[in-house]
């Protein structure tokens, strides 16, 4: 029997019907869209720039340390901020996992600048989720790297353990198999992985996270083969008390600290890199053809980089009744016992 063709008119209903749909692209939230403040916020857009540059300005480790905020939020039950609230008498939050204590204040800083703006400006508005999601994404253009859309409306989420952090972070120790495992549990593949590790080529390290690496490696050597030998001995003279001084640290990028390039790569291919997971990715055979790709093509590497930020932004987002616009970054707006958990 032959299949009905429907009616002209019916089909152009349909059509029309389908496009005014809210449009869900690879956000897969019909709720966010790139103008979400332009009738509640109209100088959303100019007080961000405006307190981010002076921050950058000020302090030029901030886009390193916001960028570092962001992943830790996003990955740990998606982005929703609960990264930025602090712990109380009542519950030890995500800030205060193991992990995570060495995050930079002044990530957390510029976050709480913008907010303080943006309240005078628009009161109860804007999110402080989209506030580190945008602040993230301008700082690494400021810095050199690559320009990506955020789509904002996110919702600030409404609970923030400590408990939850393991097993969502990745620790400098993992090995590649143990890396590529968490980021495909979320949804991101090895090329987004190696993509996204790219962040490296700004900021810095502390000498805890790598001192394996460059003391008493084993019996025959007292560093990691895998390093090149000059720059081993180097970190191994700039780390020399970090025993006693928990602050001392290295730059991810040796070659070009503050800027966001593909330097990072290249350095991988010299034995040039700092923490032990991100040299791994440089001989794993599942890891190493992009690494090869992005050290000779910086554009590549950005391309694919901006791609999966795009991805990282919308991980999980709460909207509408699941979350809500806290008045401070730092803490709920209420506090309900019932839902706190050790």
């Amino acid at each position: 029997m032959p299949m009905l063709t429907p009616p002209i008119p019916l089909l152009v209903i349909v059509s029309i019907s389908l496009f005014l749909l809210p449009a869900e692209s690879h956000t897969g939230k019909p709720n966010l869209t790139l103008d979400y403040y332009q009738k509640s916020c109209p100088r959303f857009n100019q007080i961000m720039n405006e307190v981010i540059t002076a921050k950058q300005t000020a302090s030029p480790t901030t886009a390193a340390g916001v960028l570092r905020v962001f992943f830790h939020d996003c990955m740990v039950d998606g982005c929703d901020g609960s990264t930025l609230v602090a712990s109380n008498a009542f519950n030890k939050a995500e800030r205060d996992a193991d992990v995570n204590l060495s995050l930079p204040g002044d990530a957390y800083d510029l976050v709480t600048r913008t907010k303080t703006a943006l309240e005078i400006e628009c009161p109860g508005v804007v999110s402080c989720t989209d506030i580190l999601a945008v602040s993230a994404r301008n700082l690494v253009k400021m810095v050199g790297g690559p320009f990506y859309e955020v789509p904002l409306g996110r919702k600030d989420g409404l609970v923030s353990l400590a408990s939850r952090v393991a097993g969502n972070i990745a620790f400098p120790n993992m090995t590649v198999t143990e890396i590529i495992n968490q980021f495909q549990s979320k949804g991101f593949s090895v090329l987004e992985m190696v993509a996204l590790v790219g962040a490296h080529t700004i900021g810095f390290s502390h000498c805890s996270e790598f001192s394996k690496r460059i003391y008493n490696f084993s019996k025959a050597s007292s560093f990691d083969p895998a390093m090149n030998p000059y720059y081993a001995k180097g970190l191994q003279m700039l780390c020399a008390n970090y025993t006693k001084d928990s602050t001392m640290a290295a730059f991810n990028d040796v070659m070009t600290p503050g800027k966001f390039d593909n330097m990072y790569y290249k350095n991988l291919l010299r034995g040039l890199g700092l923490l032990a997971t991100d040299q791994a990715m440089a001989k794993d055979p599942r890891t190493k053809p992009i690494v090869e790709l992005y050290a000779a093509n910086e554009t590549a590497f950005f391309k694919d980089f901006a791609r999966a930020m795009e991805k990282v932004s919308v991980y999980k987002v709460k909207t509408g009744k699941e979350g809500e616009i806290r008045r401070r970054c730092d803490q709920f707006n209420s506090l309900n016992t019932d839902t706190i958990r050790s």
